[in-house]
């Protein structure tokens, strides 16, 4: 059978794209290499508990447009990422808020707190950040940098943060109120139910083929459609031909345990260098209420996640935004750019860290541009 368009890759740029190519009345079959649907979005029920395999996802948008789109696939709740700081047993509020400047130097109103900072990058002597760490010294200080910024960051990149470009850190939340919403995002929540129910929404009525490698078997697959969404990895679709670019990968250990509460948060973040995970996640928090200490659900799931040097096989999560990768991939860019039948699209296809908010409006731009 031959079809309108190939699909390759099932999270949400795919899907989105397959959901409004089929209701234009096109003919769509999305493969993906994976055994599940969802991308990286992939959420797996553990008794009840819906487990962010592929790490934490939060959504949250100041699109109506796109918040109006996915919820005619999902119920969201309320869920609020307030995320906790966790330095050598001191537990410290995120985003960056008057309660963290209170545990940080006793402060209790925001004047004292802007002038404690603004002291601190006085003596430091920044005018013009050029690295990460001058950056984040100028936002937050030096104490709030060193112990809940750099621990953190460089665990996170592999890299000191004076090697880190300035802009990494340029939208870190810092706030001179209470407000310990870690998004300034109108629109945000989980969906219940998880998300691969969100997506398997999404694809309802379209043909999906999993476990299928699309770069092992290209030419066949090519010859069965007569456009291709290409959602994967951009130099692997060149046979890394120009080089591999870098990303930074992730590592999960996951854990269920017979308790109903481990840590009283979704997210904790490990900020000191000597801790080896970056955070832990408990997944139960993104879904149930907090008021019981989670009984009614009397066991739980966590997950830690360690940073790492992404290599072959490996699951490719962050990419790499230095000079040197913005250089290779604009000249497979160009290549892509070539390509007659292949749209490239997607965190990967684009060589992006996106948001998932800015994945779906990415997608419908695309899909009102190649479906008219």
């Amino acid at each position: 059978m031959k079809y309108d368009y190939l699909v390759v890759g099932s999270g949400l740029y795919g899907a989105v794209f397959a959901h409004e190519a089929k209701k234009a009345g096109k003919s769509v079959l999305v493969i993906d290499r994976r055994p599940n649907i969802a991308g990286n979005v992939y959420t797996k029920d553990v008794e009840g508990i819906h487990v962010h395999v592929y790490g934490a996802h939060i959504f949250h948008t100041n699109n109506k447009k796109v918040w109006d789109y996915v919820n005619r696939f999902a119920e969201f709740n309320r869920f609020t990422n307030s995320p906790v700081a966790n330095y050598h047993g001191e537990l410290y509020s995120l985003p960056f808020n008057m309660y963290t400047f209170n545990r940080m130097w006793g402060v209790v109103t925001p004047v004292e707190a802007e002038k404690k900072i603004a002291e601190q990058r006085a003596a430091a002597h920044i005018t013009e950040p050029k690295n990460l760490e001058e950056q984040a010294i100028s936002l937050v200080g030096t104490d709030i940098y060193e112990k809940l910024v750099k621990g953190y960051t460089e665990k996170q990149w592999g890299r000191p943060c004076t090697e880190l470009p300035a802009f990494i850190i340029r939208r870190l939340p810092v706030r001179f109120t209470f407000d310990n919403n870690y998004f300034n995002a109108l629109y945000q929540g989980i969906p219940v139910g998880g998300y691969t129910k969100m997506v398997a929404k999404l694809l309802d009525g379209i043909e999906v083929r999993l476990g299928e490698d699309y770069l092992k078997n290209k030419d066949v697959w090519d010859a069965m459609a007569d456009r291709v969404i290409y959602t994967g990895a951009i130099d692997a679709y060149f046979g890394y031909s120009l080089g591999a670019l870098e990303y930074r990968s992730v590592r999960f250990e996951t854990e269920f345990l017979d308790i109903p509460n481990f840590q009283g948060n979704a997210a904790v973040n490990y900020t000191d260098r000597e801790t080896p995970w970056t955070r832990i996640i408990e997944h139960k928090w993104f879904e149930f209420g907090k008021d019981d200490g989670g009984r009614d659900l009397p066991k739980t799931v966590i997950s830690r996640e360690y940073s790492s040097e992404w290599k072959p096989g490996d699951e490719p999560y962050y990419p790499v935004n230095d000079e040197k990768n913005g250089a290779l991939y604009q000249r497979y860019r160009n290549l892509a750019d070539r390509e007659k039948k292949v749209v490239f699209g997607g965190r990967l296809g684009e060589y992006k860290y996106y948001d998932m908010d800015a994945v779906i409006a990415s997608a419908l731009d695309m899909a009102e541009r190649e479906l008219g």
